[in-house]
């Protein structure tokens, strides 16, 4: 595949090969040929070609942070994102610290779940799944408990399609003397976050994400200072983020068996980013995405779970239509006949499903999606997709 030295929105991206649906999640996703072709090549993880190609990685991410990545460690995990998020809250967190988790779904509910099993104590602002939390309610929180050291939240709450204000968040954190823990699994690479306006201690993602990678490590951006002082804190070896960090500024190995292919078509993905924009690049693309996807579903009934305001670019939650011939697990296999892999619903409240608008796709395709949709409806003898009044209503109420 010939990449073309900048990207154009108006060029439409190559279709998967070999056959293969689009992916339309918040990751695994859709990736491009020649990343899925570096992984043709095995690799010795001692070896100095694939040294050099970690240092690349770590060297390529805090890039990403502009001038404020001299000030931050990268370090690679192996595992899915929630493997790196439990490396960083066991091992940034003291273990006699004290957080506050700030959540709107499940990824939020997630993290809560993890510090019960680590060991540290916290305390929770439970939004639901419309809203996300504000600065007054931070503040209110962290005046209230003295105790709490760190405050954590998910920058793209997947579960619903939040995108969450961590600019305000971190203002709110950091007047309040406490530190701030940013899963951005996935926004990272698409949505900028710089920190000389969102300050934060550490922020996690993972290969598979908005930098179109596939799946096998997450990578955490650490304050070197906040680093240097974890010593002793991780829970598990595993999960140690200082002994990593410290065996690969010693040896520039990691220090347990890497995911040697998933690096190399990491590396690739890397220089997709690059040639397309970087993060401004490819968040307006994601961008665009979502505006296709949005008003053509809303087009033909759908609703969406947000308002506008809070939507990201990286999925959409859309209300299952409240027809009675609707049934999502049909609505599915028709969409996977038609070359779309669709997402079950993740919600406690409402019946649900999603549509990511992220990886090796554009908005082209995502108009191919809303007209798969169109059809498989048709198909369903679905006379509308609107969702039941009693959704919307709840949405109204709970979002006032």
């Amino acid at each position: 595949m010939t990449i073309q030295p900048e990207f154009s929105a108006e060029q439409p991206l190559e279709a998967p090969r070999l056959g293969e649906p689009y992916l339309l999640t918040p990751g695994p996703l859709t990736t491009a040929y020649s990343v899925k072709e570096k992984m043709l090549r095995d690799w010795g993880s001692w070896d100095g070609d694939f040294r050099a190609m970690t240092a690349t990685l770590r060297a390529e991410m805090l890039a990403m942070l502009g001038q404020a990545g001299s000030e931050y460690e990268c370090v690679p995990m192996q595992g899915s994102g929630t493997f790196v998020v439990e490396a960083m809250l066991g091992s940034l967190i003291p273990r006699d610290g004290k957080v506050l988790v700030l959540m709107n779904g499940a990824y939020g509910q997630r993290i809560a779940k993890t510090l019960d099993y680590i060991g540290r104590a916290h305390t929770d602002i439970d939004k639901g799944d419309y809203l996300p939390p504000r600065a007054d309610e931070i503040t209110a929180a962290l005046d209230a408990d003295p105790a709490i050291t760190h405050v954590v939240v998910v920058h793209c709450e997947t579960s619903s399609g939040i995108l969450n204000p961590v600019e305000e968040i971190s203002r709110a954190t950091y007047a309040a003397g406490r530190k701030l823990l940013i899963d951005s699994m996935s926004a990272f690479g698409a949505v900028d976050i710089d920190p000389a306006k969102v300050r934060f201690e550490a922020i996690v993602s993972s290969a598979n994400k908005c930098i179109e990678g596939v799946p096998g490590f997450g990578f955490i951006l650490v304050r070197k200072s906040e680093l240097e002082a974890t010593k002793g804190n991780a829970h598990s070896l595993s999960f140690d983020l200082h002994d990593q960090w410290a065996y690969m500024e010693k040896t520039g190995q990691w220090r347990f068996t890497p995911p040697t292919h998933v690096v190399a078509a990491f590396i690739e993905a890397l220089r997709l980013h690059k040639a397309e924009g970087g993060v401004a690049g490819r968040g307006q693309r994601y961008t665009r995405n979502r505006d296709v996807l949005v008003d053509g579903m809303r087009a033909l009934g759908f609703e969406t779970l947000l308002r506008d305001r809070w939507l990201s670019p990286i999925i959409v939650t859309f209300f299952t239509p409240a027809d009675a011939n609707f049934e999502f697990n049909r609505f599915y296999e028709l969409m996977k006949a038609k070359g779309f892999i669709i997402y079950p619903g993740k919600l406690t409240v409402v019946d649900s499903f999603r549509v990511g608008c992220i990886g090796r796709m554009d908005h082209h395709v995502m108009a191919r999606v809303v007209d798969a949709a169109r059809t498989s409806l048709q198909e369903m003898g679905v006379a509308s997709a609107a969702p039941p009044a009693s959704a919307l209503n709840e949405r109204e109420n709970l979002a006032a």
